[in-house]
């Protein structure tokens, strides 16, 4: 599998990070199984959070490989104050086993009005953001971040930012949303500003279809409707991995697309890989390709 640096972090990761939501409801087996796939196919970053169920409980026996210097290992923190951010913290160390993780991330800030919640009224320490940066200088994680959804994520970290120095930053990205002329415009400077600062830029809802359409059959644990073929799999992995700027994407919620994205991510190293019109020619025009934030479009 191809490796890309992680920013600063200098980690020379797998271009695939484990999205360890799609563990929040299976059981331990069905975590053990997917976890040695993911080792088996080269993949070097897991990714959990606090808020994704029985998530980080299911990596606990995977502890000491999480810990290797090889692996790089990220949670989540989801709350906005300080107090309570730091109790998340102290759970999810307990919950995955170890004395500490590479990165922690402020998680789900795509409002402004979030960013000052977890940056605090007053000081960076005032908030989530403080609770972050104590952990940090108490050895609890080495690289500090910040994630986000929504139409308007790209702008708000790039605000976040110019607020504090974050090492990494997960932002979404994927061959619809580029098509909306703002949000590419903000993205590419998001990617602009990760690059003159060397903050590790990692992505999300790369394979995104839609959100589920109203009264259809959740068929997978994602909350939006995957692409589950081949064709449009690969095509969404090749149109993100074309973007130099990102270091990684990260996989889909569900074990069972796992496979699906392991073998679009190795084509896509490939002489074989799917070009610029290959993607365009599959997905401009696929139907029921929509943003996984539709509703924000609708004022829902």
């Amino acid at each position: 599998m191809q490796r890309r640096r992680f920013g600063r972090t200098g980690f020379d990761g797998s271009v695939l990070v484990y999205g360890a939501a799609m563990l929040s409801d299976v059981d331990q087996d069905t975590a053990d199984a997917s976890v040695q796939e993911a080792f088996d196919a080269g993949i070097t970053s897991f990714d959990t959070a606090a808020s994704y169920g029985a998530s980080e409980e299911r990596l606990r026996p995977w502890a000491d490989r999480l810990s290797s210097p090889d692996v790089f290992l990220a949670t989540k923190v989801e709350e906005r104050g300080y107090e309570a951010a730091w109790a998340s913290i102290e759970r999810s160390l307990a919950r995955l086993g170890v004395d500490r993780v590479d990165l922690l991330q402020v998680h789900a800030v795509g409002e402004t009005e979030v960013l000052d919640q977890v940056t605090g009224p007053r000081s960076a320490t005032s908030g989530a953001l403080g609770a972050v940066l104590r952990a940090q200088t108490e050895g609890l994680t080495r690289f500090v971040g910040i994630t986000g959804h929504g139409h308007a994520a790209p702008a708000v970290h790039r605000e976040a930012l110019r607020r504090h120095d974050f090492d990494t930053v997960l932002s979404p990205w994927n061959h619809l949303l580029a098509r909306r002329p703002d949000y590419a415009a903000e993205f590419h400077g998001l990617v602009a500003d990760c690059e003159a600062r060397d903050v590790g830029l990692r992505t999300i809802k790369t394979v995104s279809r839609r959100l589920w359409p109203d009264g259809a059959e959740h068929t997978y644990t994602t909350w939006y409707e995957p692409w589950d073929d081949p064709e449009h799999v690969d095509a969404a992995v090749a149109f993100a991995l074309a973007e130099p700027g990102v270091a990684a994407i990260a996989s889909p919620g569900d074990v069972r697309l796992l496979g699906a994205t392991v073998r679009a991510v190795e084509r896509a190293g490939t002489p074989a890989a799917l070009d610029a019109d290959d993607v365009d020619r599959v997905l401009s025009g696929a139907a029921g390709y929509a943003s996984p934030f539709a509703s924000a479009l609708d004022g829902r």
